[in-house]
Parts: structure tokens; C-alpha cells; sequence
């Protein structure tokens, strides 16, 4: 074990040219590598607010866009149902003309109807009444002729309608 120990037990001059080497290492290190480390750790940093501050004014514009979406939404929501309403009225509007035409229309067939139906009814008893002065002047006629086939009843007749102009 002693070679072994003495492998691992480094000797005092060992020990004095092993710091001054980590020394050396340490001052080129701080005077060379350190400040460009730094500096980049410093620039990454900024680098890394700058983005964080973009993050959050990126954040804050989405949610004045979500804002401005939402009211959009509303707005838009408002004048669909201001034009259905719109359009609603309309329709009803349309409707009732319709009915009040519709109406009109009825009561005008129906004052046509009622005049046609008179004047048919005018037309009727006019042909009724000239059918029935036909059937008297026939009836007349043939009660004359029936009358009148005697010689005697013609001239018998005959002097009574005398007897009656000469009165007048």
C-alpha cells in the first residue's frame, strides 16, 4: 500500500506549481474569458426581458383584441336581432295588407255576387212576368176565338164595345 499511497499523496512542490498553474488559469480566465461570458450572460438577460416584455405586450394585445372581438360579437349580435326584428314587422306588415286586400277583395266579390244575383233575380221575374202575359194573351186568345166562333156572340160583342166608346 505504500505505492499506492504514495501515488495518491502528491508531494508539497506538486502542490505549489499545481496552485500557481490554477492561479494563472484564473487571471487569464478573469481577464479574458469572464467579461465576454458575462457580457453574454448580460445580453441573453436583456435579450430575455425583451422578449418577456414583447410576451406581455403581445398578452396585453390579445386581450384588448378578445375585448374588441367580444364587443364586435355583441354589436353584431344586436343588429341581427334589430334587422330580424325589422324584418319581423315587416312580415307582419306584409300580412295583415294582405288580410286587409284579401278582405277587400272578398267583399267586393261578394257585392258582385250579390248584384249579379239581383240582376239574375230581375231577369227571372221579368221572363216569369212576360212568360205569363204570353200564357194570358194565349189563354185570351183562345177564349176569344172560342167566343167568337159564334156569328152571334161576334156580333153581340161588337155592340157592347160600341155601346162602350160611344159612353167615353
Amino acid at each position: 500500500m505504500t505505492l499506492l499511497a504514495s501515488l495518491l499523496t502528491p508531494s508539497f512542490g506538486l502542490l505549489v506549481w499545481m496552485l500557481i498553474g490554477f492561479g494563472i488559469l484564473v487571471f487569464i480566465l478573469a481577464k479574458f474569458a469572464w467579461p465576454v461570458i458575462t457580457k453574454s450572460i448580460a445580453q441573453r438577460e436583456e435579450y430575455i426581458e425583451t422578449q418577456l416584455a414583447e410576451a406581455e405586450k403581445i398578452k396585453n394585445e390579445l386581450s384588448n383584441l378578445s375585448k374588441k372581438h367580444d364587443e364586435m360579437m355583441a354589436q353584431t349580435k344586436a343588429e341581427r336581432d334589430k334587422i330580424l326584428g325589422d324584418a319581423r314587422k315587416i312580415s307582419e306588415k306584409m300580412y295583415e295588407e294582405a288580410k286587409i286586400k284579401a278582405n277587400n277583395e272578398a267583399t267586393a266579390l261578394i257585392e258582385d255576387a250579390k248584384k249579379a244575383i239581383n240582376f239574375e233575380k230581375m231577369k227571372a221575374i221579368i221572363d216569369v212576368k212576360n212568360e205569363i202575359a204570353n200564357l194570358s194573351i194565349d189563354i185570351a186568345e183562345k177564349l176569344i176565338r172560342k167566343e167568337l166562333s159564334d156569328k152571334d156572340k161576334q156580333n153581340q160583342l161588337v155592340e157592347d164595345w160600341m155601346k162602350g166608346i160611344n159612353q167615353n
